[in-house]
Order: structure tokens, then sequence, then C-alpha cells
């Protein structure tokens, strides 16, 4: 019995990590890819798919792309973060992604592809919203430096 404890307890431990490398890799294709926000081509390329005041939406896009990758990667009001991707997922699956609109196949077949990427993609940050950022974090380091004075106040 002891060693099923012992091996639960060693389970968790060993988990607290994995938290921590899937923030970072989620978060990882949000900052590679808005990096190419910047770039004229994909300012051009949002505005020809119909996206009003492209120049100022699309850098502004991949600033709240990044801001809310680094958050989550960081762990630092993670939370707020993943909401951020959120706000920045929605909108460009929407307009940017639109399968239903095209008539070549392939391409149809394709937006449908990136479409349901980003639905995915907005259940994980919709999970990280709901979950926080787990135990490797800037968010837990900054709760468990709070909990002395938390204990303190009470007495």
């Amino acid at each position: 019995m002891a060693w099923l404890v012992a091996s639960a307890l060693l389970e968790v431990s060993c988990m607290k990590p994995i938290a921590l490398v899937g923030r970072i890799l989620f978060a990882l294709l949000f900052i590679v890819a808005a990096l190419g926000h910047f770039k004229p081509d994909t300012v051009a390329y949002a505005a020809a798919s119909g996206v009003p005041l492209a120049n100022l939406l699309v850098p502004a896009s991949g600033l709240l792309a990044i801001a809310g990758a680094l958050s989550v990667a960081t762990g630092y009001r993670a939370r707020w973060g993943a909401a951020a991707l959120v706000a920045f997922l929605v909108p460009v699956t929407l307009t940017m992604h639109k399968f239903w609109a095209v008539s070549d196949p392939m391409m149809a077949q394709l937006q449908q592809i990136m479409f349901m990427k980003n639905v995915s993609l907005i259940g994980a940050a919709l999970y990280f919203v709901h979950a926080g950022a787990g135990a490797f974090s800037l968010d837990a380091l900054r709760a468990r430096s709070r909990k002395p004075e938390l204990a303190a106040a009470g007495s």
C-alpha cells in the first residue's frame, strides 16, 4: 500500500513540469505566427480578405497575440493572457478562415483545416483561462510569496 501512495506522489510531482512545457509549446505558435503580423505581405493579405483598417488591426493583433502568448508561457497572469489569445483568435478565425465562402475545393479544405485548428486553440486557451498556469509559473510564485503576508494579516 505504501508503494501505491509513493507512486502516486511521484507521479503528481513529475507532472508539474508538464504544464510548463505545455504552456511554452502552446505559446510558441502564437509568438512565431504573430511576428508575421508586422510584414506588409500579411497586412495586404488581410486587407484583401476584407479586414477593415488592416494597416492598424493586423499589427495590433500581432501585439495582442505576443502579449497573450508571453503571459501564458511565463505564467504571469496566465488567465488574462489566455483570455487575450481568445480575443485574438475569435475574430481572426471568423474573418481569415471563411472556408464556407471559398469556391476552390482545395483552398476550402485548407481554410477548413485552419479554421478547426483555431477552434482547437480557442479550446486550449479557454482551459488556461479556467485552470491557470500551474505550479511552475510566475502566478504560483507570486501566490506563494503572498501566503506569509496573508497569514500575518489573519493573526
